[in-house]
């Protein structure tokens, strides 16, 4: 398996792999520079707005500027904080982030300066599980930054964070599992040449879609931006950071947009092979070509992301973890039990495509009819407790209505008192005895 599949890995010489190294590196921050950029202008579109557009062609520039500005900045530290933790922490979400993109492949074995190299950093049979290890890692830096500041908010923050990715990361790794077993690998870059001809987008599309809201989860933007949230928690996790620090935060969590989007890249839409129809031209998938279709296949995820942001509003955190426990989590864990079993009658029994699919659609049939009874089954309970308590109001509104004076008895669950205020009511009753005393001398 090393020598077949991972043989052109690890036989690169050192200046090839100084050079990928830093090639990585650059692309990662300049995608970085124009998703910013691109997040503050398509946000400005959305919003009828301008957005940046004074430094540099169409304000391309801005993002770099905003950095060095940030660099230059005076920086301040609490008081009441672990500094070293407080140090550490960013650097940990920034070295995670850019160390998770090695295993990621953005183009096919090319020639440079006469020596066959892949476009990728490097490769094993575990690559997938890499991702998810670094990705893990991280998290350590938001947590940390929270518990370090010495402050309220950003370890609540914090928190939230740990929180946040023991949730959505369970999703996430079960979402992986059925590409696994539709590619047999774990390696990156066999998991995108078993997506040939049809993408695993398309053959397991419960999976993709578990996977791209567990990516927004897990990169901490709206609406999942929980460790964050502005209106809430200040600032959230690096309240109490400034300057470069402040920075390194931000850079980590657009790299990891960027990291996210690559892998959903891989292992979903066919990475850097060509869409159809160009995968029709023969040398659409050779050559430096593939590099292009990768980078624009990110920069749809990315979209993705800005749109988010743009459109949706901030979910309760209740709302957050409930959505992940509840219905991400279980989904996942029944469409892997679903491909399992359509992998064993396809190897062992037999079965075409088409008989499988003839299968899957019955089974589905049956999940949702026996889903629609038991909605209306609990539909028909809620209307009866409804109707069960409108009636015992409506018994308690003939006890509570008509007292005019006095203090009426406070009304029990699923009663209903209609509150009559005190000036109103002292005003009944003097004229109802004013009436009475002009009553009495006629009498």
């Amino acid at each position: 398996m090393t020598g077949g599949q991972f043989g052109l890995f690890g036989n690169d010489p050192w200046w090839l792999v100084l050079g990928k190294s830093v090639a990585v590196f650059g692309l990662l921050v300049l995608l970085t520079l124009f998703t910013i950029w691109w997040e503050r202008r398509v946000v400005s579109r959305m919003q009828n707005r301008i957005g940046p557009n004074r430094v540099g062609p169409q304000g391309l520039l801005q993002s770099l500027m905003d950095g060095f500005k940030l660099a230059f900045k005076e920086e301040i530290i609490p008081k009441a904080a672990h500094v070293g933790v407080y140090w550490i922490a960013p650097v940990i979400s920034a070295t995670a982030a850019f160390i998770a993109f090695a295993v990621i492949p953005f183009g096919p074995t090319v020639s440079v300066f006469g020596v066959e190299t892949p476009l990728q950093l490097t490769d094993f049979p575990v690559s997938v599980l890499y991702v998810l290890a670094i990705a893990s890692i991280g998290v350590y830096g938001l947590v940390l930054a929270g518990w370090s500041s010495g402050s309220t908010y950003p370890l609540l923050g914090g928190l939230r964070s740990t929180a946040q990715v023991i949730s959505y990361e369970i999703a996430m790794g079960l979402s992986f599992v059925a590409v696994f077993i539709y590619a047999g690998s774990m390696s990156t870059s066999q998991i995108v040449l078993a997506q040939q001809p049809i993408w695993f987008a398309v053959i397991l599309l419960p999976s993709f879609l578990i996977y791209v809201t567990s990516m927004v989860g897990e990169t901490n933007r709206a609406p999942f931006d929980l460790p964050e949230a502005e209106g809430e928690l200040v600032g959230g996790f690096h309240t109490e950071y400034s300057s470069l620090k402040f920075a390194m935060f931000f850079l980590a969590e657009y790299i990891n947009m960027v990291t996210v989007s690559a892998l959903a890249t891989t292992l979903f839409l066919g990475g850097y092979l060509a869409p159809w129809p160009l995968s029709l031209w023969e040398g659409a998938n050779s050559g430096w070509w593939p590099v292009l279709w990768w980078i624009i296949k990110v920069q749809l995820f990315i979209f993705v992301f800005i749109w988010l942001r743009g459109t949706l509003p901030r979910l309760r955190y209740d709302q957050f973890m409930k959505f992940g426990w509840k219905v991400l989590i279980p989904a996942a864990l029944v469409w892997v039990v679903v491909v399992s079993i359509a992998r064993l009658f396809r190897s062992d029994v037999g079965l075409t495509n088409t008989e499988l699919l003839v299968s899957g659609a019955v089974i589905i049939a049956v999940l949702l009819g026996a889903s629609w009874l038991l909605q209306i089954r609990s539909d028909k309970r809620a209307q009866q407790r409804a109707d069960d308590d409108e009636e015992s109001a409506r018994r308690a509104n003939e006890v509570l209505t008509g007292v005019a004076t006095g203090h009426p008895v406070p009304p029990l669950p699923g009663q209903r008192f209609e509150y009559t205020p005190r000036r109103a009511t002292v005003t009944t009753a003097e004229v109802t005895a004013t009436s009475s005393a002009k009553e009495a001398p006629d009498a």
